[in-house]
């Protein structure tokens, strides 16, 4: 329970800011689009710390270690309260980032070490429901605190929350450590967070008021270098910071690639949507905290139904009617207006989050469905870094979809409401999410069979 706690606090983080951007970029006086860096610094500095997070719980304790990225994380969350610009505001997410890297792998370690196998199915549903249940109070929370009181009291809530944390991990999570670890691959996390941090740094540059194309060209250029650099380096050392080779495994393959598509459009809605309800539309944070929560409600109502359909329809069925029914919701999504009946827009939201949740349910589960026992460790290290960059990389292409939105305005017609740019990185998202069905198409229709239902539950194993 401990660490599904701090698996809400990190979620939480993650979506909260979305609704309150707007309220945020006033305050700094920045442009609302501009707040992504926020979101986007924080999520990739999750995925930049995830993979050594298991090596640093070998070598110093995991007690030490979770504890220490519990303190970090609460102290982070103080001083961004406390941020006076978008400077400092992204500097200490990156602080938070840093510590939920190393807080939420490191509990579930631990978590996973010391549970028996027969509560393994149990434990793993603890700590995935706080996951859930943070992107459906996030919008909602946002709203009412941006609406009634401030936005940063969106930080101040973590100081008590982080303080209980910390007086209970250092009571009761075992000092779990390794004897030997291995020697860190330096190389490979320099490279590694090099590369994908300047690559990010480029998207960002792009969503800034005056853009400087020679500076974006440099910088994607300069981050695709240093990530090819990383991928020679990795697939030539013994024991590299991520081992690609699992990479060959066709259905992990299909669910890393499709499913970093998949997510790059899911993640970006969320950030879109409120943006659209106050800036185009000119609603209230509140009033757009609920709709969005709409999509939130839809992730969690179809859960209980997604391991049946997996197991009547199969992984490939399933895979390519989640993609394509969440490209037609993202396009869907393009032409609303402000004069679109709020229970047309509540239905495509929630619909749209059942298409979500049962998509990424079917590629969480295909992931480990043909790797082999010896080589599930590193399978697990890499996709997680997959997953959370990927999610931070949609909201940067949320972002630069509706930089490219702005020309393409007079296209998609709807300039006279404010919306146009919206509608047309909309309409980009569904394009992700349509080349995610291509992928999905590759399988073949065997994908995952080997996979076992576990009879606890009924929940794919």
């Amino acid at each position: 329970m401990l660490v599904a706690g701090a698996f809400f606090m990190e979620n939480l983080d993650g979506t909260i800011i979305a609704t309150a951007a707007p309220r945020m970029a006033r305050s700094f006086g920045v442009p609302s689009v501009e707040l992504n860096v926020a979101i986007t610094s924080y999520l990739l500095a999750l995925g930049v710390f995830i993979p050594v997070s298991g090596w640093i719980a070998d070598r110093f304790g995991a007690r030490i270690v979770f504890s220490s990225a519990i303190a970090l994380f609460t102290i982070a969350s103080g001083l961004c309260a406390l941020s006076t610009g978008l400077g400092e505001l992204t500097a200490t997410r990156v602080l938070q980032g840093m510590g939920g890297a190393l807080m939420v792998p490191v509990g579930r370690l631990v978590v996973l070490r010391t549970a028996g196998k027969s509560d393994i199915i149990r434990v793993i549903a603890y700590l995935t429901w706080p996951g859930l249940v943070a992107p459906l109070l996030a919008p909602v929370l946002g709203g009412a605190l941006v609406t009634y009181a401030s936005w940063r009291w969106i930080f101040v809530l973590n100081l008590p929350l982080g303080l209980m944390a910390l007086l209970i991990a250092v009571r009761i999570v075992p000092d779990v450590r390794l004897q030997r670890p291995p020697n860190l691959d330096w190389l490979g996390f320099v490279l590694t967070g090099a590369g994908l941090g300047t690559f990010v740094y480029g998207l960002e540059l792009v969503t800034n008021g005056n853009v400087s194309w020679p500076a974006v060209g440099a910088a994607i250029c300069v981050g695709l270098l240093l990530i090819g650099w990383a991928v020679i380096h990795l697939n030539r050392n013994a024991h590299p910071l991520l081992d690609l080779k699992v990479l060959r495994v066709t259905t992990f393959r299909a669910s890393s690639l499709g499913g970093s598509l998949f997510r790059i459009a899911t993640s970006a809605a969320p950030f879109l949507l409120p943006l659209m309800f106050q800036d185009a539309f000119d609603w209230s944070p509140f009033k757009s905290g609920l709709l969005v929560i709409a999509v939130f409600v839809g992730n969690i109502s179809i859960k209980p139904l997604t391991s049946p359909m997996l197991h009547r329809f199969g992984f490939r069925s399933l895979l390519i009617s989640a993609a394509g029914a969440t490209g037609v919701a993202l396009a869907l999504c393009a032409a609303f207006t402000a004069h679109t009946p709020l229970w047309l827009i509540v239905l495509v939201l929630a619909a749209s989050g059942t298409f979500r949740s049962t998509g990424m349910t079917a590629y969480n589960t295909i992931v480990f469905a043909d790797v082999a026992p010896e080589a599930m460790g590193n399978a697990n290290t890499l996709s997680s870094t997959i997953q959370q960059l990927t999610m931070g990389l949609g909201v940067a292409v949320g972002a630069l979809a509706l930089r490219a939105g702005v020309p393409l305005d007079h296209l998609v017609g709807a300039k006279s409401t404010g919306a146009g740019p919206f509608a047309a990185a909309f309409l980009v998202l569904a394009l992700v999410a349509f080349l995610a069905v291509g992928e999905a198409t590759m399988l073949g229709p065997q994908a995952g069979s080997a996979i076992v239902v576990a009879r606890e539950g009924g929940e794919i194993s």
